[in-house]
């Protein structure tokens, strides 16, 4: 809980959308924003081959094997930062594609048409850049969810063709919360020849994760989702992947990513990461808790209803996602009640959250555009407490009967 600009007592319950900066990132990040000449000490550009320009690349390479560390990749150069994770998955999708293109033609193949796989209900930043690439000429099969919210391994595989060039399918669902057999999705993806890309923006922090053990060929990770600053994530590329960069320029990141970079915020990324991925099991069993709290309380009111089916302890579903639908009600008029009581929700994803149309990934399950339209998404992470969520539950009632409260 947390004072806002009018003195409001604000609960902050929109973890899915971005955390607050943790307290481990803030320290590490700390020297790097010193002014003036203090400023020589870390905060330089790691290119450079002046001593403030190595001492700066040490700090790089050091949070680039932290994070390496963090997710099980085997080698600290399978790590790339970027931006975040949007561009990670741009990236991703435009470097494997076009690396694979470029191998086709370099062996004399005629008529290639590169295809991708992908589901109806991936993060705007696969779809759009799925369209840029549908627009480009390549051959897309997009694969439904089931009403529950999880991908089919054998329907990844039934999608895919001999040309099949990269299939990419998110590990957490960053509406429902569902966690998806990425370790199966990546095998059938490999089985058809193609390349595995995964979105593990949600996943990271709140799960333990392994990139060898799933075998992805390529991932993409942000920073703010476990407590780090924005405008900075990471693509990480498995050892030997083909990859064509799409940000051209200086051949920075091993020539995968050119751009100065962001050194302070990779620093801050990697304390972020240590810190959420050290605290994982404890952290999954307290929110595992709350979430399942969340639930009960929400759904007895007799016209909500849990938007899938999260069973009591699920481990298939994120620890701190809780998603219902609300009948007779639209999300906006509940977001910004709750935001005049000091609660911060959202209605879905916080990217789409300016879209009066439904959410495309209820959609993708089977819901209904109206049922759709009453959606509530109500995020937790570290600093949430039971006396929150208590709270948040009274308020809930009072932005269901507004008139009274």
């Amino acid at each position: 809980m947390v004072a806002g600009q009018s003195g409001v007592e604000r609960v902050y319950l929109d973890w899915a959308a971005t955390a607050p900066l943790c307290e481990e990132a803030a320290e590490a990040m700390r020297p790097f924003l010193e002014p003036g000449r203090a400023n020589l000490a870390h905060g330089m550009n790691a290119n450079s081959l002046h001593t403030p320009g190595r001492a700066a690349f040490s700090d790089l390479q050091a949070a680039r094997a932290r994070v390496a560390r963090c997710i099980g990749a085997r080698r600290p150069d399978e790590v790339t930062f970027t931006s975040g994770a949007t561009e990670a998955d741009n990236a991703a999708l435009f470097g494997l594609v076009f690396a694979r293109v470029k191998a086709e033609r370099q062996r004399g193949a005629k008529g290639y048409v590169p295809h991708v796989v992908t589901t109806t209900f991936e993060h705007e930043a696969v779809l759009q850049a799925v369209d840029v690439l549908r627009s480009l000429g390549c051959a897309v099969t997009l694969v439904a969810p089931d009403a529950q919210g999880f991908v089919d391994p054998e329907a990844v595989r039934a999608a895919c063709t001999a040309d099949t060039a990269v299939v990419s399918v998110m590990a957490a669902n960053n509406e429902l919360g569902t966690i998806q057999p990425v370790k199966e999705l990546a095998r059938a993806a490999h089985e058809a020849g193609a390349l595995f890309h995964t979105d593990m923006v949600q996943l990271l922090g709140k799960a333990p994760v392994s990139m060898e053990e799933i075998g992805a060929d390529a991932a993409s990770f942000s920073a703010h989702k476990v407590c780090g600053p924005k405008g900075v994530g990471a693509l990480y590329l498995r050892a030997r992947t083909p990859f064509e960069p799409f940000v051209v320029g200086g051949g920075q990141e091993d020539g995968r990513r050119s751009g100065t970079q962001n050194v302070c915020g990779a620093v801050g990324f990697a304390a972020a990461c240590e810190a959420a991925c050290a605290a994982v099991q404890e952290e999954g069993a307290r929110q595992r808790a709350l979430r399942d709290r969340l639930y009960a309380e929400l759904t007895a009111r007799p016209n909500v209803r849990a938007t899938i089916d999260v069973p009591a302890g699920s481990e298939r579903h994120l620890p701190n996602i809780a998603s219902v639908l609300v009948g007779g009600f639209e999300s906006e008029t509940l977001i910004l009640r709750l935001d005049m009581l000091g609660f911060c929700v959202s209605g879905g994803s916080a990217c789409s959250s300016t879209s009066l149309e439904p959410s495309h990934v209820l959609r993708a399950i089977g819901v209904s555009a109206d049922d759709a339209l009453g959606s509530l998404r109500v995020s937790i992470g570290r600093y949430t407490t039971e006396a929150d969520v208590d709270a948040f539950v009274k308020a809930f009632d009072q932005a269901l009967d507004w008139e009274n409260r």
